[in-house]
């Protein structure tokens, strides 16, 4: 192993606050938005999330402070994008707004965090003409010709989980379908020792988590130990595949002509990026078209009165629920926002979240609607040169999904309200309690 491969990782001192952590400690009371006045609203505070009380909060600030200042201790300053227009104009200005100093929230610079955020770089987090040679990369894996020949087994997988689902009994739909589907299908895409999968799903769970007493991790320290963990299980995969002409991920990135030289630990941000962007979006996404359906019953209903709505469901479903709420950009000049002042080295976070509830683009936005005639205008895949590669693979599993729930049962009806994530960057379930209702024959 010549000395860059050997090179180790080293992480912040676990101690050290972060942003989420600081709006986790002072914002647990988070009230309603009319309440309270509008320099004080802070959208990327998790505890809104955590208790699905986002709602307010954004449709204030798209309609009084579009172009929205907050400045954290940890974090210095940061714009909060909420229309529509900006958030789509400046995720196409790659020059202007560049992802290359991260795409979440940011500690102040300084020499620790400089350095961790260079050894956790991922190609999203980067400006071409770099992520344009390490996307490519990998970019095969979403091609059209390689989304044909997975559909037969990402179908049969799906078949078999939900064939395995116990009737009149409540169980959790986030464990048993969501994560499942998605971690068996990451496990393909990366060809992880199937028996290990989960612990793709651990290490897609721990990239985002805030540490809290009983929460995903519980300090700074144990998060960046598992992700240490997730290291060391890649560079035996990264030994194993180099030089061979595997198809999987990790091959690819092993021997690509952009990647290959790297050491594995400079590989660690962008396989973290492909784990939670083939795993935490695509399950919440699932989890949501169940909560969805049962939230707006008469869009249910028109579902089950005509399977053929599906096509329309994915893109529907994936707008309402915008699993990644935001990216932040950082400011490469001096510039302006609906005439606010944009000082270079600002953090730009664009709420896709938000623009996906535009009342100017999408009509009445907070309801489903399974006629919605744009709802495949929705920036939940972002814009621009930072699409997502995998936007295609996660609408292929949930058109199948529903496709295969449909065949199979009268109902899905949940039980109570679901538990979800506390993060501002994953819009997620933890669970989801729900029942099934079988048909009395599969529909073919």
């Amino acid at each position: 192993m010549s000395d860059v491969e050997s090179e180790p990782i080293q992480f912040l001192d676990g101690d050290l606050p972060s942003p989420e952590i600081e709006m986790a400690t002072l914002g647990a009371g988070v009230g309603s938005a009319a309440d309270m006045a509008l320099s004080d609203i802070n959208p990327a505070n998790p505890h809104l999330f955590k208790n699905d009380c986002w709602h307010d909060h954004f449709a204030r600030l798209r309609a009084e402070d579009p172009v929205h200042l907050n400045e954290l201790e940890t974090s210095g300053r940061y714009w909060s994008l909420t229309k529509y227009d900006d958030v789509r104009a400046t995720d196409g200005n790659w020059e202007t707004f560049s992802s290359a100093g991260g795409i979440t929230l940011g500690l102040r610079p300084g020499p620790a965090n400089d350095e961790l955020m260079e050894r956790l770089r991922t190609f999203i987090a980067m400006d071409p003409p770099e992520h344009t040679r390490q996307r490519k990369t990998v970019r095969q894996v979403s091609a059209p010709g390689n989304l044909r020949n997975l559909e037969p087994m990402i179908r049969e997988r799906t078949a078999n989980v939900l064939d395995s689902l116990p009737e009149g009994e409540t169980f959790d739909w986030v464990d048993t379908v969501s994560i499942e589907l998605t971690t068996l299908m990451l496990a393909t895409l990366f060809d992880f020792p199937m028996e290990d999968r989960r612990m793709l799903t651990r290490w897609s769970d721990i990239v985002f988590a805030v540490p809290e007493p009983g929460g995903v991790v519980e300090s700074q320290q144990q998060k960046f130990e598992e992700i240490v963990g997730c290291l060391h299980y890649f560079e035996g995969l990264w030994e194993q595949r180099r030089g061979s002409e595997g198809s999987d991920l990790v091959s690819l990135l092993a021997n690509g002509e952009a990647t290959r030289d790297m050491a594995t630990a400079d590989h660690l941000g962008n396989l973290l990026l492909l784990i939670v962007g083939g795993n935490d979006t695509t399950r919440n996404t699932m989890t949501a078209s169940v909560y969805g359906l049962n939230t707006y019953p008469d869009q249910y209903d028109k579902l089950l009165a005509d399977h053929g709505l599906v096509s329309n469901l994915v893109p529907e479903i994936i707008r309402w629920q915008t699993p990644l709420p935001y990216m932040r950009r950082t400011a490469t000049r001096d510039c302006e926002i609906r005439d606010k002042q944009i000082l270079e080295g600002d953090q730009i976070l664009m709420w896709y979240l938000s623009a996906n509830r535009d009342e100017d683009v999408f009509d009445d936005a907070e309801a489903i609607d399974l006629e919605r005639h744009n709802a495949d205008r929705h920036l939940s895949f972002g814009y621009g040169i930072h699409y997502c590669m995998g936007s295609r693979l996660a609408e292929l599993q949930l058109r199948v999904l529903w496709e295969e729930i449909l065949r199979r049962f009268e109902h899905i009806e949940i039980q109570d309200e679901p538990e979800r994530t506390f993060s501002s960057f994953v819009h997620g379930y933890t669970s989801l309690p729900v029942t099934v209702a079988r048909r009395s024959g599969v529909i073919t």
